[in-house]
């Protein structure tokens, strides 16, 4: 024990001072500095060993939890993003209230003992919708996202200075625990104008954020997105050995403190692909190298949580194609979906108790209470066409976003003017359409599966109808803000363009003017029924044999659920649940299968392979 510590040197016994104390709302203005191979608090060695955890996929009830379970790994750092998307759904209109309260999120781990390394975007990536960005921003394909664009650079510098009206007070030098400040992220994967950067930084810095700014990428992409002026931090996964990722980093720089500031512990699910999971000691190799040489380090995930409502993204790869994301954002952490303590917590755990004093390991909260719900039907339904709005008409469709719309679905409608049968063809389906020629469905179109093209026929008077349901908005690669979501044209039967298209959205925000009854529903519907809790506590609903669509839990959206896994439970947090009766909704864009719904305390993953659903 003691010759590990003694390789540390000073570094170990700083790490502990972080410059305020659990319980403090406030702390007096420290001083972080770089100096050498060090980062500096007021002058000593500070040794920073973060986890990654995002507010928004945490209910706001659990966050100190979370925070206390951070801390109790011996860490001594929370990383964060922020998702400009959540905090402006609608142009010009700020939402910070309630679980979007960054500022309280920063201060909670203030109170909490930690510091925060802030990550502002306003690109995030982080398999979120659209990358964070808003929907409405990237309207219009010819944006050029993450350039010098002005149409792209000006919203967002407003963005970033709204922000930083939130939290750039809580600058560690202004009595906050925010040591650093990040530009862009990891950008040298995307482009390599470093003037576009110097640009981006200018503009958090117009936004209040006065202290250390620094920027991530990979080390084979370093020199394309870092500016070397800025502290550098470097990303990388369990299967990469950090000491190669460090000697290929030294190479773009040979002095100056260095970070792991995405430490790829797990990785993400996209649906009809296998769950990821991802061993241990690979990872706590990497660990290990990394304390012997003074490195400081960042978990991504140390609790992952949930993308709930619509907020989970996409990739999309070069010949795979269209790749959603599920709902879970489990990510194989050091904290499972329900922050609970994994094997892998447990042996980092053991490894930081090699190297860290007793001290350091705060008393780890107590679990929540893990419920089992019997199995119930949901008796009552609402056809989904309650909810449609009168259709405005265009000559060819138009996409979810220049109709205002930034998720859910829509129904597109043609009628035919005369008797016709043959190949209908889209130029392409974003993201999965319900196809129907009358009153007789015809098929899907799954955009996962490349398919664009089905034969359809009507009559005279009848209706061509595509129901569309929105996935997550690509966040990732060249393909970001050329994303837009609905029936993409020409469309043409026999090759022939169809004119005359009417447009009725569903956004799924207000389900308020539904009207269920105790009836059978033929087509898409929503169902509805009760379940009993009879004390505190989380669950998983089992959606096994549903079809597709999504899930209120007392009037909160818990996400997607597919028939094509992997996930096949979506997670209902405790403070989602009331002690009693709690309703239920789920909406089915198909109108055959299971009807009633279990809970249990685990999630349900399967390995099915990509199929059709």
């Amino acid at each position: 024990m003691m010759d590990r510590r003694q390789i540390l040197g000073g570094l170990v016994a700083s790490a502990v001072t972080l410059g305020f104390s659990a319980g403090d709302a406030c702390a007096a203005p420290s001083r972080f500095t770089i100096k050498d191979d060090d980062f500096l608090l007021d002058g000593k060695p500070v040794h920073l060993m973060a986890g990654e955890m995002h507010y928004p996929r945490i209910p706001r009830e659990l966050w100190r939890d979370r925070l206390r379970k951070l801390k109790a790994l011996g860490l001594n750092t929370l990383s964060t993003y922020t998702f400009w998307s959540a905090h402006e759904k609608k142009p010009g209109v700020y939402d910070f209230s309630g679980n979007l309260d960054v500022a309280a999120w920063v201060k909670m781990a203030q109170e909490e003992g930690l510091h925060v390394l802030l990550r502002p975007g306003p690109y995030a990536c982080a398999e979120w919708d659209n990358g964070g960005y808003p929907a409405w921003f990237l309207n219009d394909p010819d944006i050029r996202p993450r350039s010098l664009d002005p149409r792209y650079m000006d919203p967002a510098g407003q963005w970033l200075k709204r922000l930083g009206q939130e939290v750039s007070h809580l600058e560690i030098d202004k009595g906050g625990p925010i040591l650093m400040t990040q530009v862009e992220n990891e950008y040298g994967s995307y482009g390599n104008d470093l003037n576009y950067m110097r640009a981006v930084r200018d503009q958090v810095r117009a936004a209040g954020f006065s202290g250390q700014l620094y920027t991530v990428d990979g080390a084979a992409v370093i020199e394309n997105g870092a500016l070397p002026e800025l502290f550098n931090g470097i990303n990388f996964g369990t299967y990469d050995k950090a000491e190669g990722e460090f000697a290929r980093y030294a190479r773009f720089k040979t002095k100056g403190p260095r970070m792991c500031t995405e430490l790829w512990g797990g990785w993400f699910d996209h649906f009809g692909e296998m769950h990821s999971n991802m061993e241990i000691p690979p990872l706590m190799e990497s660990l290990k190298w990394m304390l012997d040489n003074r490195i400081s380090f960042s978990f991504y995930m140390l609790h992952g949580g949930t993308s709930f409502a619509f907020d989970a993204g996409a990739n999309f790869h070069k010949t795979q194609g269209y790749q959603p994301d599920i709902s879970s954002y489990d990510y194989d952490a050091m904290l499972d979906e329900a922050g609970r303590v994994t094997p892998k917590y447990e042996a980092a755990q053991e490894l930081f108790r090699r190297y860290l004093p007793p001290e350091r390991f705060t008393p780890l909260p107590a679990p929540e209470k893990a419920l089992k719900i019997e199995r119930f039907t949901l008796r009552e339904t609402a056809p989904l066409a309650q909810l449609y709005p009168k259709g405005v008409r265009h000559p060819q469709p138009k996409t979810f976003e220049q109709m205002g719309q930034n998720h859910g679905l829509m129904l597109y409608r043609h009628t035919a003017k005369t008797a016709v049968s043959g190949h209908l063809k889209a130029g392409e389906v974003r993201d999965y359409a319900l196809v129907s020629a009358g009153q007789t469905r015809v098929g899907t179109l799954d955009r996962r599966l490349k398919e664009t093209e089905i034969v359809v026929s009507l009559k005279a008077g009848e209706t061509l109808d595509l129901l569309i349901d929105a996935m997550g908005h690509i966040n990732y690669g060249d393909q970001i803000g050329k994303d837009q979501k609905g029936l993409i044209g020409p469309v043409t039967l026999n090759g022939k363009p169809l004119t005359g298209w009417t447009h009725q959205g569903v956004p799924l925000d207000d389900l308020s003017a539904l009207r269920f009854k105790h009836q059978r529903v033929e087509g898409p519907a929503f169902y509805r029924g009760t379940f009993e809790t009879p004390e505190a506590g989380f669950t998983f609903l089992d959606l096994r044999g549903w079809g597709k669509g999504y899930v209120w839990v007392n009037g909160h959206n818990l996400g997607r659920y597919w028939s094509v896994g992997p996930q096949r439970a979506l997670f209902v947090p405790a403070p989602y649940l009331k002690v009693g009766v709690n309703e239920v909704v789920v909406l089915d864009l198909h109108d055959q299968g299971e009807r009633s719904l279990a809970g249990s305390g685990s999630q349900i993953w399967d390995l099915p392979g990509l199929v059709k659903g």
